[in-house]
């Protein structure tokens, strides 16, 4: 039970940029972009993802191993604007995620059955001002399992992890968040503040990637992500849990929260379609460290198949 707090609290997103930098942990996929249209139907643009994760970290929390995921987001430009770089133009964007694990290792004897699954539902607003676009968005987080997901020794009947706990019992949670996404030739930047309604907590992210062509059909794309959290899922005051013996209710309330490098190699299969095999790095800082049952240096992978209409 104390490996599932560590999944306490979901490729650059217009509408979600920050949730994950490009090549990435999925979760949240992105939007694409949008130019001038022609007709309504004609410039109406839509990203379908689908990805598997040999582990799941979001915001530097562990939710589950062997995950796969589906996601899709449509664009609808509402203000067209400039034809050679778009800057001027007001998008705005919905989008949907599934996420649930395969199979999770858990317990001893390790037989003994855990599940967690999530669905993500986003609207957004994205203004192109051309040196940036500035994205405010609400995402809603749907917990079927619980936060903390369910948990079933062998031959018994699941039951939910958080029980009535204010953090990892949730079944829901609405966020708001305020996006900046900076374009300086290959590099890319991005910048996000979020705030939880559920919990009453702040998150802060900040990322980074940069786009190394080989070919005209295969890129190399490393990244970097970390994040800061003000009283944001760390467990703190929970009698629930405790994890290697340390009561949870002494766990740091603010703090960075994780490191996160990654490499990924996107590969152009068709005009429509990208293949993004990733290998990442996760480090865990303070406010993480404690609730995270995994290694606090983890490397996991992934692999995630676009397609762009």
């Amino acid at each position: 039970m104390t490996s599932l707090i560590a999944k306490s609290v979901a490729v650059l997103a217009a509408c979600a940029a920050l949730n994950a930098s490009a090549g990435t942990v999925p979760a949240k996929a992105p939007l694409p972009p949008v130019t001038e249209p022609s007709t309504l139907f004609d410039s109406i643009g839509a990203t379908l993802d689908v990805g598997y994760d040999s582990r799941y970290y979001y915001r530097g929390l562990w939710f589950a191993d062997n995950i796969v995921w589906g996601a899709l987001n449509i664009a609808v430009p509402i203000i067209g604007g400039s034809s050679e770089d778009g800057s001027g133009s007001l998008t705005w964007g919905l989008g949907a995620t599934y996420i649930s694990t395969v199979d999770t290792p858990f317990g001893n004897p390790p037989n003994n059955s855990f599940d967690y699954s999530e669905i993500d539902l986003i609207t957004s607003l994205t203004y192109d001002a051309g040196f940036a676009k500035f994205g405010i968005q609400y995402l809603h987080y749907f917990y079927p399992d619980s936060y903390a997901g369910s948990f079933a020794p062998t031959g018994l009947p699941y039951a939910q992890n958080g029980g009535a706990d204010s953090e990892f019992g949730i079944k829901g949670a609405g966020e708001i968040g305020f996006t900046v996404a900076i374009p300086i030739q290959a590099l890319n930047l991005y910048f996000g503040y979020y705030y939880d309604f559920r919990i009453g907590g702040s998150y802060f992210q900040a990322a980074a990637d940069y786009t190394i062509p080989v070919t005209d059909w295969l890129s190399i794309v490393p990244a970097i992500q970390t994040g800061y959290g003000i009283d944001y899922y760390t467990g703190n005051g929970s009698a629930l849990f405790t994890n290697v013996g340390v009561p949870l209710a002494g766990a740091q309330t603010s703090g960075f929260t994780h490191l996160l490098v990654s490499v990924g190699t996107p590969i152009k299969l068709t005009k429509i379609a990208t293949l993004t095999p990733y290998v990442a790095w996760n480090h865990s800082f303070q406010t993480r460290s404690g609730l995270n049952l995994t290694e606090h240096n983890e490397v996991f992978g992934g692999v995630k198949l676009s397609l762009a209409f």
